[in-house]
């Protein structure tokens, strides 16, 4: 059975890399994730899809051919693969997002 309530309070805190730190929930073949980036975030290629929201702060998403600012409010849908890869950099001290990921 899922869980149908999230208590992002009960997951502790991951840091995947400097400068990133987010709370996973997976379940049935998908992660929900609360994420926080800051600036010291060092900048790197993604290819993973993400499907979301930004709750906090701006942030900057570059792609191949061009490059989106995000802020708080904004949906983000980028598709999954090597075509849309694209590296993001926080604009403000803090950025929060939530993302619906493929495991």
């Amino acid at each position: 059975m899922p869980p149908y309530k999230v208590s992002f309070d009960a997951i502790p805190w991951e840091s995947p890399i400097p400068g990133v730190r987010h709370k996973v929930l997976e379940h049935d073949g998908q992660k929900l994730r609360l994420v926080e980036y800051t600036q010291q975030m060092a900048p790197h290629w993604c290819a993973v899809g993400h499907i979301g929201q930004i709750l906090d702060g701006r942030f900057e998403i570059e792609f191949d051919n061009e490059t989106h600012i995000f802020e708080a409010g904004d949906g983000v849908l980028i598709p999954q693969g090597a075509t849309h890869r694209h590296r993001a950099r926080a604009l403000t001290e803090v950025v929060r997002a939530i993302f619906v990921e493929a495991v």
